[in-house]
């Protein structure tokens, strides 16, 4: 039998809860420090506001804004076994809160921000995609930066985006300017507005 993969909600309301992961081959979980430092430096600004995992693997990222204030937390995952996975993880912690899409980031993503146009309201958008050493995703990187310039900025609080630390993206990606950028290891988090 396969051991189960596990991390927990780092702070907040649901700190401590286990958010199951996906298998490895699958997907690749943000590092705790990571997530850790990433909720540092959003602090207080998501509380009451929406987030979007664009690519939700497990929704360690979600379930962990939601933990820390979120009020609403989408989330998209093309792969049938991380799905499951998420879904499971999200029943345990706060269904009500949380909207699950399965489907291609790079599609799904529209219905995200239809419903966000439709309530008038904005979102964080966190981007992890499959690292690009990954095959078939040699230009991940291209497709998200395409992506983020056709976002309207009506529906943007911010937009994080979780990379390889050897990539460098624009500084510019259409409506949207880097602000700040932290380097942990391998990964890196680049923040735009």
């Amino acid at each position: 039998m396969k051991k189960e993969l596990s991390t927990r909600v780092i702070g907040g309301k649901y700190k401590g809860k286990k958010i199951l992961l996906p298998q490895k081959s699958v997907t690749r979980s943000s590092k705790n420090m990571l997530r850790e430092a990433l909720f540092n430096i959003l602090q207080f600004d998501i509380v009451d506001k929406n987030f979007v995992e664009v690519f939700g693997g497990s929704g360690s990222v979600g379930l962990e804004a939601l933990s820390r204030g979120a009020k609403e937390v989408f989330f998209i995952e093309k792969n049938r076994n991380s799905y499951n996975v998420l879904k499971k993880n999200i029943a345990s912690i706060d269904e009500k809160s949380c909207k699950l899409r399965f489907g291609d980031a790079f599609e799904a993503i529209w219905d995200v921000i239809e419903d966000l146009r439709r309530k008038k309201e904005k979102a964080y958008f966190y981007f992890d995609p499959p690292f690009s050493i990954r095959e078939g995703y040699e230009d991940i990187y291209e497709q998200v930066s395409e992506l983020i310039k056709k976002i309207p900025k009506e529906a943007v609080e911010a937009i994080i985006i979780e990379h390889m630390s050897s990539h460098d993206f624009d500084e510019q990606l259409g409506n949207y300017q880097l602000v700040k950028k932290r380097k942990y290891g391998k990964s890196t988090l680049s923040f735009f507005q």
